[in-house]
Parts: structure tokens; sequence; C-alpha cells
């Protein structure tokens, strides 16, 4: 009979501890079925929106070394941005060489700084609507300006262009101009000064990179800048696994567009330098 009466509290025993174990596993499952917290829930909570750029980009996004701090269209707009999240912007510095890499790294939460959206961003990365028309054309000496007016002319082994690594810039010059001597330099913001002084024959950019600098320096000409050779639209670049904060990233641009805000930075960084509207639309 005692045997009988241990036999049967081992058994229960050991039923006790396999429900146990069994809880056990099933509550560590659950705990690694939870649903993580989203990008969007994560800078919130932090209070801090992360957000990458180049800074070399005129009149987008441009670290100005005398103060320190990030002016131009874009600037503005990431500081809407935060604004809209009710959190403090951090600036995270990349390089276009770097940009994907970064983003993908989760260096920032999302990077504004003159990015074209396209489909190979898209094929690595989340991107937002357009924001901005863009397209490439040709910054010169105003001298030349008669003389530059077509890729074919630009393609010739005498035309030195100049181009900063790794953006789309360089892409562009290197898939269209073969046959032209390609100089690669660092420093973006100093192209249009040097191709002024002779350094260099022409510089492929965007419209508004273009416009801007031909409205600061009278040397400069764009003598195609209501005939770029692309359109495209201009967008905020996140990593995979954000598309919470990219749902609020395309409501908040929507919004800008439709109270006027994405006009009156235009005006503000981009019409003053063109003078003449027409020749970048606002992305629709």
């Amino acid at each position: 009979m005692r045997k009988t009466v241990s036999l049967l509290l081992l058994l229960m025993l050991l039923t006790l501890c396999a429900w146990g174990g069994a809880a056990a596993e099933g509550g560590d499952a659950q705990a690694l079925d939870a649903p993580q917290p989203g990008a969007l829930d994560r800078i919130i909570k932090s209070g801090v929106l992360r957000v990458g750029t180049a800074g070399d980009y005129q009149p987008m996004s441009y670290l100005d070394p005398e103060t320190g701090t990030y002016v131009g269209f874009d600037a503005e707009l990431a500081e809407d941005l935060a604004k809209a999240l009710h959190v403090r912007l951090e600036y995270v510095g990349t390089s276009w060489p770097t940009l994907i890499a970064d983003t993908l790294a989760g260096r920032f939460d999302l990077a504004i700084c003159g990015i074209t959206i396209t489909d190979a961003r898209r094929e690595q990365a989340l991107m937002s609507v357009g924001y901005l028309g863009n397209g490439k054309t040709v910054l010169c000496r105003a001298e030349d300006a008669d003389r530059f007016t077509s890729l074919a002319a630009i393609d010739r082994p005498e035309v030195r262009v100049m181009e900063n690594p790794g953006g789309l810039n360089e892409k562009f010059a290197r898939e269209n101009l073969p046959h032209a001597t390609l100089i690669i330099h660092d420093v973006n913001q100093e192209i249009p000064g040097l191709v002024a002084a002779g350094e260099a024959d022409v510089m492929i950019t965007e419209i508004m990179e273009a416009g801007f600098y031909v409205g600061q320096d009278s040397r400069l000409a764009a003598p195609l800048i209501f005939e770029p050779f692309t359109r495209g639209q201009l967008g905020v670049l996140m990593p995979r696994g954000s598309e919470d904060l990219l749902r609020f990233v395309d409501k908040f641009l929507e919004d800008e567009k439709a109270s006027g805000r994405i006009d009156a930075l235009a005006e503000k960084y981009i019409y003053r330098y063109i003078r003449q509207e027409e020749a970048l639309e606002p992305a629709a």
C-alpha cells in the first residue's frame, strides 16, 4: 500500500513538472512572438529623431562651417517633421557613397538631404512619396553656356566633368558621358567654384543646385536648367522595418504640400535663385 501511494505521488509530481515546463516554454514562445516596438514608437519614446544627411548639398541640406548648423530646404523640412513628432532633432553625418549602407545599418531613423527616389534605392530600403521635382542638368562657366547644350557636346575627351563620389551625379556621368574626362572631387560644395575657376568645364547636378550656384556666382551658367536630362522626385529614405514611420512621413509630406509649406520652402531656397518658377515645380 505504501508503495502504491508513493508511486502515485511520484507520478503526480512528474506530471506537475511537465505542465510547469510546458507553461514556461509557452511563455517564452509568447515573449518571442510578442510584437516589437515599431520605429515610430521608438522615436516617440526616445524623444529624438535621428536624421541622416551628407550636409554638402546647397540649397537642400548644408552644414554651415561658420555656425555648425544645417541650413536649407531639407533642413527646415526635417525640423518640421521633428515638431510634428514632438521630438528633438538630431543630425547624423553620412556621405553619398555610404548613404544606403548607413541607412540599412540603422545609423539614423531616416535621411533627408536631396535624395532622389530610384528603383535601386527602393529595392534596398523604404522611400517616401515624392515631395519636390528635380532633374539632372549642366552647370558650367557663363562663357561656355552656348557650348554645352547637349550630352553629345559634353561627351568629348577634352571636356572635363567634375563630380563628387558615390552619388547619382557620378553615376549619370559615367553612364552618359563615357568619352569625357571625369574628375572625382570629394567635396561637393567646392565643385561649382572649381568650375568657375576653370579647374573643370562641367558639373552634372540637379537643377536646384545648379540654380542656387548660378545665383551665387555670375561666372556660372546653367544653360539647360529648363530642359534637364532627367526628371524625378526627391524623397525621404529609411530602413526596411520602418513601415509605421513611412506611413507617418507620407502623411506629413502630404500635409506640408496641402498647407503650402513646400511651396514656401521652394520659393525661399530655390525659386529666388532660379528666378523663374516654371523651372522647377513642386511635386503634385
